[in-house]
């Protein structure tokens, strides 16, 4: 084992009742470098916590997340009262350098020189944050869990120090140190460290470690950790399953400690802790998405993956000496690999939904009959079909968050069983040994994998690390030219992304593998031959090894006579996509509108979990008040552009046909095109697209609802929208245009929202139209103050040709905006309006809008209203009532009731957008 570069000596006394830890520490800092110091830098990632405007809180702000901006200063943390004193006794000055309130500088009063060591004594004041934010801090039960929680040296590397915010990824920088602990803390509490346990003198707990790159501390008075010691280890661990008695979970814990001793050698500390913890911050996505009362697996398998993905995580990020940030995915490589081949070695009948698959109801599923290792390349390609899959070198802060949580890690894993199948299997585990080995002892980086990696195998492995690793291009083979005779099969293969990496093709015969053979570089004009072996198809990258990005166009038949290479298979509600079949999906669906009443139809389409170029969605259904027939359709292909800011194209043509009165259908044909951009920074919540459609409307007469205008019109229409949104922050501008052959006319809406420190909110929007000409003898297409016509069929009415009654009332934010209902709310002319909101308690707001509406032959009006607004969930459930507005005072007035207005979201894509645009 390596001599550490640094020793500290702490002592902490615990005050529960204000969440402070008073900490005493002695630092001896040794400068292994080459280069003569004359500052140092400390992590000091609690103090992350201190203010909203942290990195922290702009990070939280980005992922949407409103609680750490909405916290008090109580359940905030902060590192305060620092002193640092030299060993000449002189107070040192210090400060936190610009941008990085989580590090503290300190300059020395005499330089560092190579290989020499100086002590300071710092004293300061750890307040602890609430654990809502992270899981890290103090609980309801008096609990304390940390991570991070003192100040250490930040490593040192390539002649300047490591300088990285907190940014809840568990990156933390940290040189490595041997740390002496004393802590003092009520008697009623279980402490526990990473560090061995040397003494416990009444509420005193004494601690002491080596070559630490992580302390973490758990003040526990629920008494919940158990240790499980063998030859090898001390672990301890409070990992969560009341179902699997202690004996078994001493079983599970000897067997998992073994088999990562045996395939990365033994932990080179002697003690480690697996708690639940640590669980929860890297959960294994899957598993932890089904409710407990499902219970597909058995209780004592669901504790061991749990217990081997926690394990392989502590071990790696408490033994690896490797820039945390910059280097993250070896972690993940190595973490997943392992659960891949310990699944393989333990459970190779495992299914992705466990005892599931066993019901005859759902046999016909692939979701269910999908081996359990095949669900990491569907995590992965779930976001590579999406064109948001990132490069696995990229640095792990730059990384959107599913990716950062899921999709990367399990590409990673999938990379190395690639790599693996491909050098060999022994040759990868023997690099990955070497590489734990050296990393536990050395600084290092990737490029010391690499090295051993390319030392160990029989092939060129220099396309792993530049294509596989450090770039985000896709792999995608099929076949061409497929030619066979009775002992033969000969082919060419097409890249269709031009990605020249190893390809495996395997000849099939009856669900077996009759050979399979692997392609090193494949070139357009190559016909590969092998030996048939009776296989009655080929199949490129049958097992799945290469995480490639389309495996629909992997299969060819060889036998003599068949309509398709894919028969059609229907499955009922959603499955994941099977490359064996041309899948059809159906689903009842229920809807409502007041006219139409319920309306309940089937759903057929083709869309799988994946995403794919090519979407069919029909939706044939039946109107039970009219008792009629109606429904809507859609299609669409998607053009996903790899390197360009304009990185989805879509082509589409869709329709609808339902009533729009009592007694009259409308049917609404939509064909469009649609341009998405975005920044080169996965992360920036900078959306921006274009639309341009052409309308066509034909609406049946109605008597319920009197127009002049001919019911059946075309219009074009060309659509802008950018905008940047955050939870503290959002600016977001779009135009329209929309041309007719009786009329034409452009607007332009302005929105801004701001969270301030006080938690005060604002909202601001501004919105403009202008008729460019204007035919028309109706108000059917004029701007409108308060409730559109929708002669697009746009917006979700449930009564869209309503003037009384509850459904009149329902509010959708489209053109002026105004909640209050004024006579003569529509303009043939133009209309200027601006919106605005402040709020004055929590969701409590005052609203008010003004503008002003001109009419041909009339003079601009002036118009207004306020009031008040309860935004209980923006955009999805907020209630306005009227104050006071052109009108009068409203609330004084008769039928009140009637003039509250509403929004409420029933649309699922919306209301499942409201939760999953976190992740991406």
């Amino acid at each position: 084992m390596a001599f550490s570069q640094h020793h500290s000596t702490l002592v902490v006394e615990v005050n529960h009742e204000k969440k402070v830890l008073n900490v005493y520490q002695e630092l001896t800092y040794f400068n292994q470098s080459n280069d003569t110091l004359s500052s140092i830098v400390l992590n000091d990632w609690n103090n992350a916590y201190s203010d909203k405007n942290t990195a922290l809180g702009a990070r939280f702000s980005d992922e949407y997340v409103r609680s750490f901006h909405l916290a008090s200063e109580k359940e905030r943390g902060n590192t305060n009262t620092i002193t640092i004193i030299d060993e000449s006794k002189s107070l040192l000055s210090w400060n936190r350098p610009e941008d990085f309130s989580d590090l503290v500088e300190f300059q020395l009063k005499n330089k560092l020189l190579p290989g020499e060591k100086a002590t300071f004594v710092l004293s300061y004041f750890v307040k602890i944050p609430d654990d809502k934010f992270t899981k890290y801090g103090y609980n309801s039960q008096d609990g304390i869990a940390l991570k991070d929680w003192f100040l250490t040296p930040s490593i040192y590397k390539n002649n300047q120090f490591i300088t990285y915010n907190n940014l809840n990824i568990d990156d933390a920088p940290n040189a490595l140190t041997d740390v002496d602990l004393k802590i003092t803390t009520p008697k009623d509490s279980q402490v526990i460290c990473d560090l061995p346990l040397i003494s416990v003198d009444n509420n005193t707990y004494t601690f002491s470690g080596k070559n630490q790159l992580v302390v973490n501390l758990y003040i526990d008075p629920t008494k919940s950790f158990l240790s499980f010691k063998n030859n090898h280890l001390d672990v301890t661990s409070n990992l969560e399953d009341k179902r699997v008695n202690d004996i078994n979970k001493a079983i599970i814990v000897d067997k998992v400690i073994n088999y990562v001793a045996d395939n990365l050698g033994n932990y080179p500390k002697p003690k480690i802790i697996v708690s639940q913890l640590d669980y929860e911050q890297n959960p294994f996505y899957g598993l932890n998405q089904l409710p407990s009362f499902i219970s597909p697996f058995p209780d004592d398998f669901i504790y061991e993956l749990k217990f081997l993905k926690t394990y392989l995580n502590n071990y790696l990020k408490t033994t690896l000496q490797l820039d945390p940030r910059k280097d993250n995915w070896i972690y993940d490589a190595i973490q997943i690999y392992y659960m891949m081949k310990y699944i393989d070695e333990y459970y190779p009948e495992a299914k992705m939904m466990g005892s599931i698959g066993k019901l005859r109801l759902l046999r016909g599923y692939h979701l269910v009959s999908l081996d359990f290792n095949e669900q990491y390349s569907y995590f992965y390609m779930l976001m590579a079909r999406k064109n948001l899959d990132q490069p696995l070198g990229d640095p792990k802060n730059t990384l959107i968050k599913f990716n950062e949580k899921i999709a990367s890690k399990y590409r990673a894993g999938l990379s190395f069983r690639y790599l693996s199948d491909y050098i060999g299997e022994e040759n990868l585990k023997k690099s990955i040994r070497e590489f734990v080995l050296y990393a536990s002892k050395s600084q290092t980086d990737v490029h010391q994998f690499e090295s051993i990696v390319e030392r160990n195998s029989p092939k060129k492995t220099d396309w792993f690390f530049s294509t596989i690793i450090n770039s985000r291009k896709i792999v995608d083979y099929k076949f061409d030219d497929v030619t066979k005779t009775k002992d033969s099969v000969s082919f060419r293969l097409k890249n269709k992304t031009g990605v020249d990496v190893p390809i495996p093709v395997y000849g099939i015969k009856k669900k077996e593998v009759v050979f399979k053979e692997w392609i090193d570089a494949v070139k357009a004009d190559s016909i590969y031959t092998f030996k048939r072996n009776g296989a009655d198809k080929i199949v490129i990258n049958y097992k799945n090894i290469v995480p490639e990005y389309n495996q629909r166009n992997n299969w060819k038949s060889l036998k003599s006579f068949r309509l398709s290479n894919k028969p059609i298979k229907f499955n009922f509600m959603k499955d994941l996509e099977d490359p064996n079949y041309n899948q059809i999906l159906y689903v009842p669906t229920l809807e409502y509108n007041f006219y139409d009443g319920f309306i309940p139809g089937m759903r057929f389409h083709n869309k799988t979990i994946l995403d794919k170029p090519f979407n069919f969605d029909v939706t044939p259904s039946y109107s039970t008040k009219t008792s009629s027939l109606s429904g809507r359709f859609s299609t669409s292909v998607n053009q996903f552009n790899r390197d360009s800011n304009m990185f989805n194209i879509r082509y589409g043509l869709s329709g609808e046909n339902y009533h729009y009165a009592p007694d009259a259908y409308y049917k609404k044909i939509n064909p469009y095109v649609l341009f998405r951009f975005r920044e080169d920074d996965f992360r920036d919540n900078h959306y921006k697209s274009l639309l341009f459609r052409q309308v066509y409307v034909n609406r049946e007469a109605s008597e319920f609802v009197k127009s002049t205008q001919d019911g059946n019109y075309s219009i074009f229409n060309a659509r802008y929208n950018n905008s940047r949104t955050e939870i503290t922050k959002h600016f977001g501008y779009a135009t329209d245009l929309q041309l007719a052959s009786k009329f034409g006319k452009a607007s332009t809406s302005i929105s801004f929202r701001r969270l301030f420190d006080d938690n005060r909110q604002i909202n601001l929007r501004l919105y403009g139209g202008l008729f460019l000409y204007n035919k028309t003898e109706t108000t059917y297409f004029n701007f409108a103050l308060d409730r559109p016509t929708d002669y697009l069929f746009d917006y979700n009415y449930l009564g869209r040709s309503e003037s009384t009654g509850i459904f009149s009332q329902q509010y959708i934010q489209a053109e002026g905006g105004f909640k209050s209902k004024l006579i003569n709310p529509y303009a043939n002319q133009w209309l200027t309006t601006a919106n605005g909101s402040f709020n004055v308690w929590n969701w409590i707001e005052i609203y008010g809008d003004l503008g002003f509406l001109k009419n041909k032959h009339e003079d601009a009006r002036f118009v207004y209203d306020s009031g008040i607004r309860l935004n209980l969930v923006t955009d999805y459930f907020e209630l306005y009532f009227p104050v006071y507005s052109n009108n009068g005072w409203e609330v004084s007035q008769p039928k009140y009731a009637e003039k509250i207005r509403f929004i409420v979201a029933f649309s699922p894509q919306s209301l499942i957008g409201l939760f999953t645009r976190k992740w991406f």
